[in-house]
């Protein structure tokens, strides 16, 4: 019995051997298909995949970003420039940012209130009424915080709300507001004296003061306004800051009148928040030159070395 299963068992796995060993186009069409069939071991690509940089390979990380410069306000292309990663292609840093804005707020806050204790207030110290007797509460001077016109307790007085961060962070959430508004595509940088273009003809009827003050006031809300609606700048997109090195009497009186769609700034009067604020940044490449060389103390090294530079050059010009 155990011979004839064995024999059997042989005939078996011979007759698989030659149906393996018959070619695909010998086979019926089903079973053509179905022998010719990729399996699932061999459906996957077994090439691995070159997701790793050979040890002798040279790694270059890019160094500069471009930076065009812009004419205002036709916002041609004057001239291509190249700023350091480090200036202007900072990664994204939500808690420095954040440190930054509580940094200028507790610093710009006044911190003048005052109240007046129960030693200031008018009066005399004279005690009420006598201890006992009285069938009264015991009470003390007129001055007591209990009685109308007396003193307050725990009230505020004047006191220093400035609280203290570190210079290199704050530098760095600078570079990092810059970073952030570049990488959108919202930082403009213009060539420098940016003005607002106001037509001759009016500039010679207000100096010569034939205009009143109402209707020059609406001819520049009204031009500022479709100004900035033709370049998409405007409060329907999300206003615009201009940042300038000194002070423009047509760019600033024009965006205090039609202050809704944007404001102007002297450079030294901007933080980093007002970065952060508005749809878009348009600086003159001055200021933002100033700006970073202003805040760039993290990238100065303590230690020289010789041969190698301490500090990322700011913007040079490729093409004019």
């Amino acid at each position: 019995m155990a011979g004839k299963g064995m024999k059997s068992l042989g005939e078996a796995m011979r007759g698989l051997s030659l149906a393996a060993a018959q070619p695909c186009r010998t086979l019926p069409a089903r079973q053509a298909s179905m022998a010719c069939s990729r399996s699932m071991a061999t459906a996957v690509d077994t090439k691995p995949a070159n997701i790793t940089r050979s040890a002798t390979e040279a790694w270059n990380p890019i160094t500069t970003v471009p930076l065009t410069i812009h004419a205002f306000p036709t916002l041609e292309p004057r001239s291509l420039e190249y700023w350091s990663t480090k200036h202007l292609h900072v990664p994204l840093r939500r808690d420095i940012l954040h440190l930054a804005v509580v940094y200028e707020g507790d610093k710009t806050r006044q911190g003048t209130a005052s109240s007046k204790t129960r030693f200031e207030v008018h009066g005399g110290h004279r005690k009420i009424r006598p201890q006992k007797g009285s069938g009264r509460a015991r009470a003390g001077t007129r001055q007591s915080p209990l009685y109308r016109g007396g003193g307050k307790s725990f009230g505020p007085k004047p006191r220093d709300f400035s609280t203290k961060l570190n210079r290199k962070v704050y530098d760095l959430a600078w570079r990092t507001a810059l970073s952030y508004r570049y990488r959108r595509g919202e930082l403009i940088v213009t060539e420098d004296g940016l003005e607002l273009p106001l037509p001759e003809d009016f500039l010679q009827l207000a100096e010569s003061g034939a205009l009143g003050r109402e209707l020059e006031d609406g001819f520049i809300r009204k031009y500022v306004s479709e100004l900035l609606t033709t370049l998409q700048w405007d409060k329907d997109h999300g206003r615009t800051t201009f940042i300038t090195g000194d002070r423009r009497p047509n760019l600033f009186t024009g965006l205090e009148i039609a202050g809704e769609n944007g404001r102007a700034l002297e450079l030294e009067d901007v933080d980093v928040k007002d970065l952060l604020e508005t749809g878009r940044i348009v600086i003159e490449r001055t200021a933002l030159r100033e700006m970073i060389k202003e805040h760039s103390c993290d990238l100065v090294s303590r230690v020289a070395v010789k041969g190698l530079e301490s500090k990322p050059a700011l913007g040079q010009v490729c093409v004019r």
